[in-house]
């Protein structure tokens, strides 16, 4: 009992980020898988452009490493309803839409690469 008096802020704060965690998990389970899947795929996107811009061309398998460590943290539940293959496959279709990105668009590809806009 003493415990929980001497500790009791880190208490709420914790019971208060589960509580955020599985409102989060809720409303993302509650959406239609197709929209899940979209939400997935955009995000994948963001990922893979930041890990072209952290790490640059030539290190693929690093930067396919970096993306499904963020994806498991992002997205752990689905993580485990998904395998690394059809992972692999979600972000090849991520990267041709990146490239088409940064070849249509000047200033996302000069941020990629580390310039100024």
């Amino acid at each position: 009992m003493q415990w929980i008096n001497d500790n009791w802020s880190f208490l709420v704060v914790v019971i208060c980020a589960v509580a955020l965690m599985l409102l989060y998990l809720r409303k993302f389970t509650a959406l239609p898988s197709g929209e899940q899947l979209m939400k997935v795929k955009e995000w994948l996107l963001w990922a893979v452009i930041m890990a072209e811009r952290d790490f640059g061309s030539g290190t693929g398998a690093l930067k396919l490493r970096y993306v499904y460590d963020l994806f498991l943290e992002r997205f752990p539940g689905l993580a485990s309803m998904i395998s690394f293959d059809t992972f692999s496959k979600l972000v090849d279709e991520a990267l041709k839409k990146m490239k088409h990105i940064l070849e249509t668009n000047k200033d996302i590809d000069c941020y990629v690469k580390g310039g100024e806009g």
